[in-house]
């Protein structure tokens, strides 16, 4: 679930971190906030006039799904905001750095706002910029098109998914090198043991074949056998499946 943030900064390197030793944290849940009405319509000379619609608060868009929509993968297009105190947020930054990913897109780690207010000013600008008038919490993880202004997704779920895209368009090859090096030496990403981040970089994983048709990972003998394990892991949940 993605966090309400009142908070603003730019450095990710202690929040990488910070976020590796806690990858098996989990998000409390959405802070709730009324919607700008009921719903219900009300009536003017005996004519019913619709009430406008209700503000959203998730946002769920998608990079390379419904591509008539504008969001395609491209090197330094997106900028990803992610909150220092959500459990999300670090999960999202962990596949990140495990991918090498953190080079193809803008990411800033917000912190209170007091301290960068240029941030959280451009993180409001980009939920207002998709929701005209938007005056509800603003939550991260948030993925923005950088070319738009426009929050992309505020999904974790969907975010993580979508890395995929950004890992297919870029050069990935010394990325996957590695990675599958390191699942030659270790059974798990951090270790012997199985945790959060294995879970979310096997969401990723298995999409990247949704982007790249040539099939990436064929040529991975130790990702495919990693990917193929999970699979069939009892831990993993239908959300994540």
């Amino acid at each position: 679930m993605p966090e309400t943030v009142s908070r603003g900064s730019s450095s990710t390197d202690t929040f990488t971190t910070t976020a590796s030793r806690a990858t098996a944290s989990h998000s409390s849940g959405p802070h709730a906030s009324s919607p700008h009405s009921s719903g219900r319509g009300t009536t003017t000379g005996g004519a019913s006039v619709p009430a406008p619609a209700a503000r959203p608060q998730r946002f769920r868009g998608r990079i390379g799904v419904g591509l008539a929509g504008g969001f395609y993968p491209a090197p330094h297009r997106y900028q990803l905001y992610l909150s220092e105190a959500c459990p999300y947020s670090g999960r999202v930054a962990v596949v990140l750095d495990l991918l090498g990913l953190t080079g193809s897109l803008t990411t800033t780690v917000l912190k209170l706002p007091a301290e960068t207010p240029e941030a959280f000013a451009s993180l409001r600008g980009a939920y207002e910029a998709t929701w005209h008038h938007y005056d509800g919490p603003l939550t991260a993880p948030a993925l923005c098109d950088r070319w738009s202004g426009r929050v992309v997704s505020n999904h974790a779920p969907d975010i993580l998914r979508d890395l995929a895209g950004l890992l297919a368009d870029g050069a990935c090859e010394s990325t996957l090198d590695r990675l599958d090096r390191q699942l030659a030496l270790h059974p798990y990403v951090l270790g012997a043991e199985l945790s959060t981040a294995d879970k979310d970089l096997w969401v990723t994983l298995t999409h990247l074949d949704h982007f790249d048709a040539a099939g990436t990972l064929a040529a991975y003998r130790h990702i495919e056998e990693y990917v193929r394990r999970l699979g069939d892991h009892p831990d993993l949940s239908v959300d994540e499946r």
